[in-house]
């Protein structure tokens, strides 16, 4: 059986960065190490480092002795509020937030404060899209769907900003841009999904495309690897969503003579590798 796998599947820069600060942390520091929310959305690096002793906090008031704590800012970045809540309490932090989503910050703070109405195309249960959110002056409006990009109507005379979560599925975010520019209000687009995640879309929609069975292998919670998964079932019917090598069936290979492998930016090299390994020796 032929195995392609994607290039670019794996750690992308940012989660690699976060993931290798929280690990430093974990082994040098005395203090009490945080994470706001979990670090990157894979449930076997969260354990992973659970096990090393670093705790997840689900917000700052959960930071238990604040002189002897640090709290990691992870990758999806946060609102200024979270900076603010930090520094008031006295609260040591690590900011790891990815350098694309950071630039998104700056956008929108700038754009809001000019009057603009600004605009997030993603998912507003994202926490990337709750931290772009808390840079706005004003209240951001978060389109996820063609019926919100249709029922969207400026006040009149109102200046629009549309940006992107890092990682929208990016034929969907022209597809809804497409809808926001037929209103003929005043608007700026800026494409803000990282290079990273619109290569590892492609590359994985040119396998899928050209296999007999596709693999998606990610955390259920990543928001990347379930756009990698409905771009690549689009293209290949037996697409499967897999977390690690457990979730493999030999139902999903019957009749495969080519399989394909990709992964999210959360999902680390060990399991892809693992997955790749075994589907070449037993299938």
């Amino acid at each position: 059986m032929e195995v392609k796998v994607a290039k670019t599947a794996g750690f992308c820069f940012g989660v690699k960065r976060a993931v290798d600060k929280a690990y430093e942390l974990a082994d040098t520091q005395k203090k009490k190490i945080y994470t706001l929310g979990p670090i990157i959305h894979n449930e076997e690096v969260v354990a992973d480092l659970e096990r090393r002793g670093v705790q997840i906090a689900r917000s700052v008031e959960e930071i238990s002795n604040p002189k002897d704590s640090i709290a990691i800012i992870r990758s999806h970045g946060v609102g200024r509020d979270i900076y603010e809540r930090l520094k008031r309490l006295g609260i040591e932090y690590v900011d790891v937030t990815c350098p694309f989503v950071l630039k998104i910050h700056r956008i929108v703070e700038k754009e809001s404060a000019a009057g603009k109405q600004i605009i997030i195309i993603g998912n507003r249960e994202h926490p990337e899209v709750q931290g772009i959110c808390g840079w706005c002056h004003t209240p951001a409006v978060v389109i996820e769907t063609r019926e919100e990009a249709r029922e969207f109507s400026p006040k009149e005379g109102q200046k629009v900003t549309i940006v992107s979560q890092t990682t929208f599925n990016y034929n969907k975010f022209q597809d809804l841009v497409e809808i926001l520019e037929k209103k003929r209000y005043d608007r700026s687009v800026l494409n803000t999904i990282c290079s990273a995640t619109e290569e590892r879309q492609c590359e994985a929609k040119n396998i899928a495309a050209d296999v007999d069975t596709m693999l998606v292998v990610g955390g259920r919670h990543s928001s990347n690897t379930q756009k990698l998964y409905e771009i690549c079932k689009n293209e290949c019917e037996n697409t499967y969503y897999i977390q690690t090598l457990v979730d493999l069936d030999s139902e999903m290979f019957r009749s495969s003579s080519c399989v394909g492998i990709t992964a999210g930016a959360s999902t680390p090299n060990k399991i892809i590798e693992e997955v790749q390994e075994h589907v070449r020796i037993e299938f």
